[in-house]
């Protein structure tokens, strides 16, 4: 298929080579082949047959400095003949296909085969009917009067419809999810813009719109959109490790290596290219070809990875680069592993489900057991019955029917609302953090953000406005605490001052007029940048003439900023042939390496050590403790001949002139001194990491709140932090980090690597009983480490660079602190939501396989029958998940201290109300079930013969449950011991309309449910008591709410995560020095589900190997894969969703993970990871009933083969 795809797509391309005549120099395929060439071959190719870049340029009809002119039938006509920047995505799964899916559900096949088995005996008569019943036993008594013979198919087809209701709303959950994933990821699309110059303007554009022939102007953190040639750089490094896996940054230059491929990073450096390749003629389009997005692949690939939601769309995002670079196939590994360890949430929901799970196993095998040994002791030992072959399809029919209240108690007992709830409590939340500009990148962040205990925030922009204002200088020896008149200073040093900041700062740096009359003038790019523009202009000058005047190619040398210089110069020829260097950058830095400094007539003179101890005392440390940041602008002359080393950095960058020190004012964000507040009174840490000096990182923490005088705190800047953290081989050492970032507040002047090595420091630290769940803030490119490393990261939207996006979880559309609160705010919401959804379904759990279980082995019948169940299920899964998964969220919420990690999923409030429901309910139930007929006066509804009608005793007993449920909903929606369950109700309509749509459904079941639902019409009276006895769970609510937590010491720890489950020991191996953390922490989290899931894998290998009677290496080989301790392997088996090799195995046992899944793109990785998490939701209650149901299987054909 591949190679019918490819042949088709050259076909299409063969057409397009006669489309030279098309007016363009250039066909398709000629573009191609040459962006396939690297280093000296492309630059030799380029010349060879363009003429060099500009050649190429004129051939594409672009001009290499206006760009295109933007005619819109030019550009129509170059998507047509280049073809458009995007990848087109995988068309999604129909409704039928989904449906498909959801009938795999190993629940779902055991009831439907139970439903076609009772119905095809209900239409059996065996020969000699006659009286043939009476020997067949007495518990067949009466099996059935003529009327009722033909109503037995009736149960098999309720449970049938029930099947297919239950199938319907799963596959169109799926369905929802499915929109919602794309509705989400063509957000991020449009969000993703690109500098492109069209008309001599440069403007931003969608990534989707450039086209071949366009000039786009690339910058520092840049990830770029499609396949180009430079025309002109300064100092370009590339980080091509996402498409060669080398993690070396390739230097780029036009005269060298120009060619720029899509998917690469920008990791240094500026330049201008011209695009030569879009969308799938680009080389991440290439691979993604390969990989084959051909329809018939796709569907291989499905069968291989089965569930892979939402991860459907593949659009034009290029591949994920790999943090350092490992080698192309540990990057194929990478790709589809989850960024980190399982969240909070997951690892207890986990936990629970499998204690809930045995419990319900258990229950319904001795349910099942207790019905057969009831009924063969009776009819053969008591009675001395013999077995007659023509009562086999009685006793048969009698079997299904013990078989089928067995798996009703199961379907009750297991908790497959859970998945839902998580799922829609998500979606739900997400959905709304958009409008409160969190743009959530991976689902599981959202959760926990609500676990946070510390977020590290950056300094500018966040809380900060991000405005820069120059409002004090030092200039000619006088410092000016407002910006001085022009003729204050002396010419020459003006002169030089407006040169050098004009020429040494990006040219896409601008201040444009403002928008709306009166308002502050419009800031574009750097903003430093912008603040020492506004500074020339505030001095009467304007730069643009000067830049005119020296264009951006004639610069000769730039050294753009990067974090380790901290400075930026450029390199300009004099007209006399000399060179002269411009630099600019943190004051202290550039100071150091100042040997000069111009005096009040604008001439250098000496500027010696004890000089610049004074300047920082009596300049740099006032401006700093105003709160401002302080800028070093200085210059240096070189020699045309001899022309200095250029890359001799130490020696150029040295031996300055100093020209002025400039203080620039970014003021902090008026809402964020309430929003730390919040922060601190919810339990959350914040530090201030940032690299602007200390002390004006100390005056905007003092504005901010984050430290308030008299308080033990520590305020350092990056080099005191590495002397207090390294031992003296210079080895962070975790003891040492202990004992700093209990009391760090801010940390100034500090390195990407230093907040890494923070972040890393407070999640590994044990110092602490609760272990630190961190959220880190990031806009720049080496912020990428600390982002991935965090439990959360956060990116700018606005000023974050593309390669922050990329590796944080949560992007701030807003750059706003407060927006972060928000999302803790959500976070512990969407917490709050799934317990109160467990309270309400474990205590349905509770009392329904009580009943069902002593009902049946006293009765020998369940009060409940199989439909009324699934009915019931029905309410307490899929609607009470969507009525209490979708509360908002309330400001009560950033009262309490964050959960943390080894908080009980259910606390011991939750448990009372548990216990304290379920026993009231039980109380009413048995009331009803043994001594109701004589209260109601009616006939009593125990030991009904096989196909006997509806009886009005057990019509009550199930009307009263229901009602009881549907009150308990609103008791569920309080979880803190809260007595006004009321408050806030309204504020959710979703909830009121399900309890009386509920309702609603609930008085037409009863009153025309008729046999399929077991039921008699009641009457009003009836009706009354039954809702009287539903009201009383309100009442009995506010006593349980009286009852003290501290008599209930018991049943505390369901679903707690303790550090024993988190750290098993056979995961501390000897390798373990070269795993990465957040990959052990990974498997610690996830070798629990492994082991428990290694029993089940093995018993349906077993089955499966019944089946083929072949495959049983290929079983145990994939048992062996998922316990093995092979490091990428471990990793790989977890990061798939757990239940795709079981799925699989059912249907091939030697399907194996989905590790070999191709690379995935940026967005896709994304996709890919935020549907992993609701697949492994999915899979968890895919999975209980795999475990529960096989051991079902078994008796099922153990009775039948009977």
């Amino acid at each position: 298929m591949g190679d019918m795809s490819n042949s088709d797509f050259y076909a299409k391309n063969q057409r397009n080579e006669e489309n030279h005549a098309a007016g363009f120099g250039c066909s398709l395929m000629e573009l191609r082949s040459l962006m396939e060439l690297r280093g000296t071959e492309a630059t030799v190719k380029l010349q060879e047959d363009y003429g060099g870049v500009e050649g190429l340029c004129k051939r594409l009809k672009t001009s290499p400095t206006e760009g295109l002119a933007g005619a819109q039938p030019d550009l129509d006509k170059r998507k047509e003949l280049y073809g458009a920047n995007l990848i087109p995505p995988k068309k999604p799964k129909t409704f039928l296909q989904l449906v498909w899916e959801a009938l795999q559900d190993v629940t779902l096949i055991i009831l439907e085969l139970a439903a076609l088995i009772s119905l095809g005996l209900s239409f059996y008569h065996p020969p000699g009917e006659k009286g043939g019943g009476e020997s067949c036993g007495v518990a067949a008594g009466g099996v059935e009067d003529e009327g009722e013979a033909d109503a037995g198919w009736i149960e098999g087809a309720a449970i049938l419809l029930s099947v297919v209701c239950v199938v319907l709303v799963t596959a169109f959950n799926d369905w929802s999810k499915e929109k919602q994933f794309r509705g989400l990821q063509s957000r991020i699309e449009q969000e993703q813009k690109f500098q492109v110059v069209r008309g001599s303007q440069v403007i931003q554009l969608p990534v989707a719109d450039i086209v071949v022939g366009d000039i786009a102007q690339i910058k520092y953190g840049d990830l770029l959109p499609a396949d180009g040639v430079l025309i002109q750089g300064n100092d370009l490094k590339i980080d091509e490790s996402s498409l060669t896996g080398e993690s070396d940054h390739v230097r780029k230059a036009a005269d060298k290596d120009p060619m720029l491929l899509s998917g690469t990073h920008v990791m240094e450096g500026s330049g201008r290219m011209v695009v030569t390749a879009v969308g799938v003629n680009s080389q991440t389009g290439i691979i993604f070809t390969l990989l084959g997005a051909g329809p018939e692949e796709e569907e291989k690939k499905e069968k291989k990875v089965k569930k892979q939601d939402g991860a459907a769309a593949m659009e034009m995002q290029p591949l994920k680069s790999a943090e350092g670079g490992e080698s192309d196939e540990k990057e194929k590994k990478k790709v589809s592993v989850p960024k980190k360890e399982k969240s909070v949430l997951q690892g207890k929901l986990t936990k629970l489900a499998v204690q809930i799970g045995k419990a319900g196993l258990v229950m319904s095998a001795i349910t099942v057991i207790i019905l057969v040994l009831y009924f063969a002791i009776d009819n053969f030992v008591l009675q001395k019955l013999p077995w007659m072959t023509e009562c086999t399809p009685i006793y048969i029919q009698y079997f299904v029917k013990f078989f089928i209240i067995g798996v009703t108690v199961l379907v009750v007992a297991v908790p497959e609302g859970l998945p839902l709830a998580v799922t829609i409590s998500l979606a739900y939340s997400v959905k709304k953090m958009m409008k409160d500009n969190n743009l959530v990148r991976h689902l599981d962040a959202c959760e926990t953000m609500g676990n946070a205990t510390a977020i590290c925030s950056d300094k500018t922009g966040t809380l900060t406005t991000n405005r820069m204002t120059a409002v004090q200088c030092y200039i000619g020896d006088v410092h000016y605490k407002e910006i001085p008149d022009p003729g204050a200073l002396p010419p020459k040093a003006l002169d030089l001052l407006v040169h050098s900041i004009s020429i040494n700062s990006a040219y896409t740096t601008k201040i444009l007029p403002p928008d709306k009359e009166g308002g502050l003038p419009k800031q574009v790019g750097n903003k430093t940048e912008c603040g020492l523009l506004g500074l020339v202009l505030d001095l009467k000058r304007d730069y643009q003439p000067i830049r005119n005047q020296i264009p951006e190619e004639k610069l000769y040398k730039v050294y753009t900023f990067n974090s380790v210089r901290k400075s930026m110069s450029t390199v300009v020829k004099l007209p006399d042939g000399n060179f002269r260097m411009y630099s600019k950058g943190a004051s202290e830095i550039v100071l150091k390496k100042c040997s000069h400094i111009l005096n009040e007539v604008g001439e250098p003179r000496l500027f010696r050590p004890r000089d610049k101890d004074e300047m920082v005392k009596k300049v740099i440390e006032p401006m700093a403790s105003d709160g401002l940041r302080t800028i070093c602008v200085g210059y240096r002359d070189f020699p045309g001949d001899p022309e200095p080393n250029w890359d001799d950095e130490n020696t150029i960058l040295n031996d300055l002139t100093a020209i002025c020190v400039v203080g620039i004012e970014d003021p902090v964000r008026p809402e964020v001194p309430d929003a730390i507040m919040k922060c601190q009174r919810a339990g959350i840490t914040v530090r201030m990491v940032t690299g602007d000096n200390i002390n004006t990182a100390r005056a905007i923490a003092i504005k901010c709140g984050i430290i308030h005088p008299g308080e033990d705190f520590l305020c350092i800047d990056g080099k005191e932090f590495n002397r207090r953290i390294r031992n003296e081989k210079g080895e962070v050492e975790q003891e040492r980090i202990d004992k700093v970032w209990p009391k760090l507040r801010v940390l100034a002047r500090s390195s990407p690597t230093d907040k890494h090595t923070l972040v890393k420091g407070i999640i590994d630290s044990t110092m602490v009983d609760q272990r630190q769940v961190v959220a880190v803030t990031g806009d720049g490119t080496n912020d990428g480490p600390a982002l991935k490393k965090a439990d959360v990261g956060f990116a700018m939207g606005i000023a974050g660079t593309d390669v922050a996006k990329e590796a944080s979880d949560i992007i701030l559309t807003d750059d706003n602190f407060s927006s972060i609160v928000k999302a803790v705010m959500w976070g512990r919401n969407v917490y709050d939501s799934i317990s109160k959804f467990l309270q309400f379904q474990l205590t349905v759990n509770v009392v329904a396989v009580i009943v069902a279980f002593t009902g049946a082995c006293i009765t020998q019948d369940s009060p409940l029958k199989a439909v009324q169940m699934l009915w019931v299920n029905l309410i307490m899964d899929t609607f009470a998940s969507l009525a209490l998964a979708t509360e908002p969220p309330t400001e009560s919420l950033l009262k309490r201290k964050p959960y943390g990690r080894n908080k009980p999923l259910i606390s011991s409030t939750m448990t009372k109300n548990i216990l304290g429901h379920g026993v009231y309910q039980l109380i009413i139930i048995f009331t009803l079930l043994f001594v109701g007929e004589q209260i109601f006066d009616i006939d009593s509804g125990r030991n009904a013969p096989l196909h006997a009608p509806p009886s009005e005793h057990y019509t009550i007993i199930f009307n009263t449950f229901v009602m009881m449920q549907l009150f308990n909903e609103i008791n569920a929606r309080k979880i803190h011991g809260e007595r006004n369950v009321f408050d806030g109700i309204f504020r959710n309509p979703i909830f009121c309309s399900i309890v009386f749509g509920t309702f609603a459904m609930q008085i037409v079941i009863v009153q025309f449910g008729g046999k399929p639902f077991s039921c008699q019409p009641l009457d009003l009276e009836k009706w009354m008591w039954c809702v009287f006895l539903g009201l009383g769970e309100l009442v009995w609510g506010q006593v349980i709410a009286t009852i003290p937590n501290s008599r209930l010491r018991f049943l505390r720890r369901a679903g707690q995560l303790t550090q024993k489950d988190e750290c098993p020991e056979e995961d501390v191996n000897e390798e373990n020095e070269e795993i990465d953390h957040a990959e052990r922490e990974l498997r610690r989290g996830q070798i629990l589900w492994f082991r428990g899931l290694n029993r089940i894998q093995t018993q349906i290998e077993v089955v499966n190997t019944f089946k083929s009677g072949t495959s049983f290496q290929g079983a145990g080989a994939l048992r062996r894969q998922s316990s093995t301790t092979s490091q990428t392997q471990d990793v790989t088996n977890v990061s798939s969703p757990s239940h795709v090799s079981l799925s699989n195995a059912l249907s091939s046992p030697t399907s194996t993970t989905a590790a070999t899944a191709p690379p995935t793109t940026g967005r896709e990785s994304d996709l890919c990871q935020s549907a992993s998490l609701l697949s492994l939701l999915q899979g968890c209650h895919h999975v209980m009933n795999k475990k529960l149901f096989l051991l079902y299987t078994l008796y099922g054909l153990l009775f039948l083969n009977s």
